[in-house]
């Protein structure tokens, strides 16, 4: 069939007249609009990274729904925003105070926190919504989601969105316990001038984390007495069917041993960690004493648990 030259160079003609306007100034074909579904791509999942002795993968988790502790970012962060470990970047979450049950939406944008006993870092703003102020860490539930256009655009403004509906009460219950059941490790109390630090670590390479509580400065008078175990141990050895409260876990003895002797308990091995346990108690309601004077030491994670 004859071959139409003339149609490519009409077609040269018409496209060099678009990019021209004025004689010579250039206009561009298509530009990436500032605001809109492509300011959202594209997405960056990233390579896996460790902090301290736990590396964490990220991933396009979709259904991803945790608890853990939020922290607040510095004063260079700006927006409605929020650092994570594995969720991908950028994406969205629900962050609900496990306090209050109010609910806010975030923009996922950074890579953290750095530390692996905080799940979320939200930026002054998010923070402010959520009801915290700099310098707090609370009780929240994450979980991923996938909102509105229009909600999508406030976020990337800098903007608030409208408030969600609060978690009611009965679900909130739920998740305290689901945070209270969580992995007991924690990062260990301020050290004495001269000790070595400690950091306690997961071993996990989910993105669940562990829940860590600041001792107050002044401690809590008890209204019940400890009871006294029932026997002295050496190793942390327990009968089955005895109760004993586990505290804490460290990654180093000595810590454990310093945290032990402040709660008259033992250490005991937990794999690579070494565990602060009190006890064994005859029953429940004996250890309930203990679990008292360890939550009111700082440790609001520690559990009563059966030695079988």
């Amino acid at each position: 069939m004859p071959v139409n030259h003339a149609l490519p160079l009409a077609a040269l003609i018409l496209l060099g007249g678009c990019m021209t306007a004025g004689g010579d100034r250039p206009i561009p074909v298509s530009a990436t609009p500032a605001n809109g579904p492509a300011a959202d791509y594209p997405v960056v999942v990233g390579e896996p990274f460790t902090i301290g002795d736990t590396t964490w993968t990220p991933t396009d988790q979709m259904n991803y729904d945790a608890v853990g502790y939020a922290g607040v970012a510095g004063e260079g962060v700006v927006g409605v925003t929020a650092a994570h470990k594995t969720l991908p970047l950028p994406s969205y979450a629900e962050v609900t105070s496990l306090e209050t049950g109010k609910t806010i939406l975030v923009r996922v944008e950074r890579r953290g926190p750095m530390v692996n006993d905080t799940l979320v870092e939200l930026s002054r703003d998010a923070a402010s919504e959520l009801g915290m102020t700099a310098g707090q860490r609370v009780a929240v539930r994450l979980r991923r989601t996938n909102p509105p256009e229009s909600d999508r655009a406030l976020l990337r403004q800098g903007e608030q969105v409208p408030e969600r509906m609060a978690t009611p009460e009965a679900l909130l219950k739920v998740l305290r316990r689901k945070l209270a059941d969580q992995s007991p490790l924690l990062t260990p109390p301020p050290m004495p001038p001269g000790a070595a630090p400690d950091t306690a670590k997961s071993g996990s390479q989910v993105p669940s984390v562990m829940a860590v509580s600041v001792p107050p400065s002044e401690p809590i008078a008890r209204t019940q007495p400890v009871p006294e175990p029932k026997a002295e141990l050496k190793s942390g050895q327990v009968a089955k069917g005895d109760h004993v409260v586990q505290v804490a876990a460290f990654s180093v003895a000595a810590s454990a041993r310093a945290v032990a002797s402040k709660l008259k308990g033992h250490v005991a091995a937990c794999g690579k960690f070494s565990c602060v346990r009190m006890g064994p108690f005859a029953n429940r309601a004996q250890a309930a004493a203990a679990l008292e004077k360890a939550r009111t030491a700082g440790y609001s994670d520690a559990r009563i648990q059966r030695a079988d």
